[in-house]
């Protein structure tokens, strides 16, 4: 099941923010993200907030139907215009995600979409993504999708071979997701990902480089590749503490992402963050790289998480208790934080060192600038880059990265 929220103080049922919160919001950019937290099976490894319809069955009635999903995810977007009042921003990107958005119909994304569209506005040339399973679209529903507004796709592939599939219970076939590149081209998107996994226990060196030559293959201007995180609680984590599949290593993450950074970059994808790669500045998702940049986004949706302002708070997780707040006229908001500036400064310094441009050396402190010229000297970080004020990971400190950040934020 899903992992639990984080604790944090309560929010108003209003769900007002505090002044400091909108002080200055016309200077920085506004996204929204809209979950979908609905799945026809639930896969071995995730612990995102999903359900299945026999998950839902009994517990939340017609509030967590699927069938009126779109219209009470509008209802929050109709609260977000009022909490943020007379804020003169439209939204510079729309991110869709799941769950698996597509098992909605493509007209109620279209009017998910268009919720925020009538309450804010879109910005010009806004960045519209949303998830999709391959098994669940098709060239009419992709060209739906594009007529209504939509620029951006991101598929879920994982992996091309059948065997690492049935290791993640992921139910799509091996061609579906490249097939479907080519049909959302064929739709009109300028823009669409594949989403890669390695490390899954049983993949070997040849299963990966036979992924990425699929990927490549199938011409996404964006490739996306996650090492495979085992967490607790999922079906996953309980195979391999009962010994039926075997646990990948440190050693063998490291080596599948050498791989596929030397893929991508012979096929001609730059990274531009450390697990995203894409063939031009205009292919990289901007919607995530506000996130990295610490920018204003609403989450919508049940267990969505939003900050604007530096206050940050989530949603109920499940989708009846979430549509039961908005029918009675309350946030859906399960608690919130304000982040103190010292917090701020150092997610900006573990969200921005992700990053091919890095993070301004001036943020660290004293102990940080000692373990920044430790990590220089170990060629964890871009000489050149240092001397003009940055701290950029080379590709060996991209292996390192988590290590580095965290001697970076003392």
């Amino acid at each position: 099941m899903p992992s639990v929220l984080p604790d944090g103080e309560p929010v108003p049922e209003d769900g007002s923010l505090p002044a400091s919160a909108l002080a200055g919001a016309g200077d920085r950019p506004l996204a929204f993200y809209l979950h979908v937290p609905y799945c026809a099976t639930r896969c071995g490894y995730c612990d995102f907030n999903t359900y299945t319809a026999t998950e839902l069955r009994g517990t939340g009635g017609v509030l967590a139907s699927r069938d009126n999903y779109a219209a009470t995810l509008a209802d929050e977007v109709r609260l977000a215009r009022k909490v943020l009042g007379d804020d003169p921003r439209r939204a510079e990107t729309v991110f869709i995600g799941g769950g698996t958005p597509t098992l909605l119909a493509a007209a109620d994304l279209v009017a998910m979409l268009g919720a925020v569209r009538e309450e804010f506005g879109l910005a010009d040339g806004a960045e519209i993504t949303t998830e999709a399973n391959p098994e669940s679209v098709g060239p009419e529903y992709l060209a739906e999708l594009r007529a209504g507004g939509f620029n951006r796709i991101s598929f879920g592939m994982q992996s091309a071979r059948q065997h690492v599939l049935k290791v993640l219970d992921r139910t799509h076939t091996p061609g579906r997701p490249e097939a479907c590149v080519a049909e959302a081209r064929a739709a009109g998107f300028g823009h669409v990902n594949l989403d890669l996994i390695y490390g899954t226990p049983g993949e070997s060196d040849d299963d990966w480089r036979a992924t990425l030559a699929a990927a490549v293959g199938a011409g996404p201007d964006h490739i996306s590749a996650y090492a495979l995180i085992v967490e607790e609680g999922t079906r996953l984590a309980r195979r391999i503490r009962r010994g039926e599949v075997p646990m990948t290593d440190d050693d063998v993450h490291a080596d599948r992402y050498l791989i596929a950074d030397s893929v991508l970059a012979d096929a001609g994808y730059d990274w531009y963050e450390v697990s995203n790669w894409a063939t031009s500045d205009a292919g990289r998702c901007l919607h995530n790289e506000l996130y990295w940049r610490g920018a204003d986004w609403w989450g919508a949706g049940p267990g969505a998480h939003s900050h604007v302002g530096g206050v940050r708070w989530w949603n109920v997780k499940h989708p009846g208790a979430y549509a039961a707040a908005l029918a009675q006229g309350r946030s859906p908001g399960a608690g919130r934080e304000l982040l103190p500036d010292e917090d701020r400064r150092v997610e900006r310094i573990l969200l921005e060192l992700r990053l091919r441009e890095g993070v301004p050396l001036s943020l660290l402190r004293t102990a940080g600038l000692a373990a920044s010229r430790r990590a220089l000297d170990g060629g964890l970080l871009d000489r050149e880059a240092y001397g003009a004020g940055r701290g950029v990971l080379t590709l060996r400190g991209r292996l390192l990265a988590d290590a580095v950040v965290r001697d970076l934020v003392d």
